[in-house]
Parts: structure tokens; C-alpha cells; sequence
């Protein structure tokens, strides 16, 4: 019977919303994108400790480029609420469609996980869940108090859904603690029709906003992807958005197209170009950038967090 239903599940449709669209030219990827799989023994046990405890992964399930790195260091990015979203967005390879019931063991699972791998800081992201009336906010909760038991001295990141029409969702996350609260505006307000259209960009602000209201020493974290056609002009707008709602962390990196569905690639943004992107947005005050093409909201996730936590402690020093 698990065969059989594997066999359906491989012959479904992974994005059954884009079938019908025509097909985008896939560009060559330039020198500086190109990464090499990994051969290492401990990429191969992080992958059965994932398997064993039944686990999805956001590095798997959304094709990141960096998984070969991460995984040979022991750092899995967990995405809990099973591995079916209720968006449809453009940019991402997650499947979409109608998702099952939630698994009460996860959350016990996730830990036991976060436990065998030995993790300083794991990032726990989700897919969508909008057929539920908190949008899986206790799921989310539960997991960080899970991990809380089982590894107390691991440092705990949440890559959230933006909770649209869910009333009191966010405050449940927050009132858990994680140690960094993420959610990705992903584009420029000007390209979420195309690129993300279940979502409202000023909507996923007002989130991180009241994410600090709530708690101002928690960290809050932001990330967006170029090369959708977006202007110079549009980002550093969009880094304005995000400082007046006082977002600590920013990411940026190159989009990347799953499939010839899915968005096009309008240009591949240059190293200098991230570099310039960096630069500007450490003027507007954030403290920590991670901008480079390669850059993910999970990639080297604890270093990060160790350098957000010494830029605090050097800004508070100096006021």
C-alpha cells in the first residue's frame, strides 16, 4: 500500500494552478551561481536522521542551491505542516493543493531531530496553511516549546506565513519566544500580482511591525529575491518599508526559476550589484545584510544569529 500511494503521489501534479500556463525560457545560469553537490558522509547521515523522524525539509522541498553545503554541516531547515501549500505563488517549487491533516507527533519529532543533529540554532519555516482558522500559529508554537524541552540551549528561528485574515495567529508565535521572528516580503510591492498574489506586501510589513510591538527584544528578520525586473529604485524603497517597521535583518538573493511554469528570469543580478545592495542597506540601519546571489533566508543561519546578537550588543554599548 506505501508504494502504491508513493506511485500517485509521484504522478500528481506538483503545481497543478501552473499546468495550464505557457512554458518560461530557463536561463543559463552565469559562473557564479553554479554550486557542486556534496559527497560528504555527514550530508548523507543529516538525510537519514530527516528520513527517520519523518521530517520535510524546506531545503529539499523549494530546490535550495545550498543544500550540499548545509547538509555536510549538520543544518537542516525543518518545514513543518506537511509539505502541501495552499498558495500559489510563482517563485517557489513547494507543491501546492490541498494539504492533509496536521501531524500531532511533529512537533515531537522536529525536536528529536533538532536533538540527534546536535544544533545551535535551527530555523523552522512552515508552508501555508490557510484551511486553518489560525493558519497552523499553535503548530508553530508548539514546535518551538517542543524544542525548548528537548535541546533548551538551542537557539530557535521561525520563517512564518504572513497569517492573512487570522486573527490573534501572530500572537501566539510570539508569545512562544522563538529567538528571531522571519517573514519574507519575498518581492517589491510592485510585482506581488505576478510573483505572489495570494499575499498583500503592506499587509506582510504591518506583520513585522507589530512582531516588535509585541516584543521589542525579539529579533525580526526580512528577505527578498532579485531578478523578477525589479528596479534598483523599488529595492531600497522596500529596505525604507522594512526599517520604519523596524526590521533588524535583511536578506537578499537571487531568484532562481524551479521550472519552465514557473516565473521567468528576468536578469541575473551581479555579485557587485549585491554588494552595493549590502552596502545601502547597512546605511539605512539594519543590523545585519546577508546579500549576495547565493543568499537564502536559512543560510548560515546560526553564524548569523551570533553576528545579530554582537551588532545589538555593540548598538546598545554605543548609545
Amino acid at each position: 500500500m506505501v508504494t502504491l500511494l508513493n506511485t500517485i503521489d509521484e504522478k500528481r501534479p506538483r503545481h497543478p494552478e501552473k499546468e495550464h500556463k505557457p512554458d518560461q525560457p530557463v536561463l543559463k545560469k552565469p559562473d557564479w551561481i553554479r554550486v557542486r553537490a556534496s559527497s560528504s558522509p555527514v550530508f548523507t547521515e543529516t538525510k537519514e536522521i530527516v528520513k527517520e523522524n519523518n521530517l520535510v525539509t524546506v531545503c529539499e522541498e523549494a530546490g535550495c542551491p545550498n543544500i550540499g553545503e548545509c547538509w555536510s554541516k549538520k543544518h537542516a531547515t525543518m518545514m513543518i505542516m506537511g509539505d502541501t501549500c495552499t498558495r500559489a505563488c510563482a517563485f517557489c517549487n513547494v507543491r501546492t493543493g490541498r494539504p492533509e491533516a496536521l501531524d500531532t507527533a511533529e512537533p515531537e519529532n522536529v525536536a528529536t531531530a533538532v536533538a540527534k543533529l546536535g544544533l545551535r540554532h535551527v530555523v523552522i519555516t512552515s508552508v501555508d496553511r490557510d484551511d486553518l482558522d489560525d493558519g497552523g500559529a499553535q503548530h508553530i508554537a508548539d514546535t518551538i516549546y517542543a524544542i525548548r524541552a528537548a535541546s533548551p540551549d538551542t537557539t530557535i528561528e521561525v520563517l512564518t506565513p504572513d497569517f492573512l485574515r487570522k486573527d490573534g495567529a501572530l500572537e501566539i508565535v510570539v508569545k512562544a519566544r522563538p529567538d528571531v521572528f522571519n517573514h519574507n516580503v519575498e518581492t517589491v510591492p510592485g510585482h506581488y500580482l505576478t510573483v505572489r498574489p495570494g499575499a498583500r506586501y503592506y499587509h506582510s510589513i504591518r506583520l513585522l511591525e507589530r512582531v516588535k510591538e509585541l516584543d521589542p527584544t525579539m529579533f525580526t528578520k526580512s528577505g527578498l529575491m532579485v531578478g523578477f525586473g525589479e528596479t534598483r529604485n523599488e529595492v531600497l524603497q522596500l529596505m525604507d518599508d522594512l526599517r520604519v517597521a523596524h526590521v533588524d535583518f535583511l536578506t537578499i538573493g537571487q531568484y532562481l526559476q524551479p521550472t519552465k511554469k514557473h516565473h521567468r528570469i528576468e536578469e541575473f543580478v551581479t555579485p557587485e550589484q549585491f554588494k552595493s545592495y549590502e552596502t545601502t542597506a547597512y546605511s539605512k540601519g539594519f543590523l545585519l545584510v546577508s546579500s549576495s546571489p547565493l543568499t537564502r533566508s536559512s543560510y548560515h543561519a546560526d553564524e548569523d544569529f551570533a553576528r545579530l546578537k554582537e551588532a545589538r550588543d555593540k548598538q546598545i554599548a554605543a548609545a
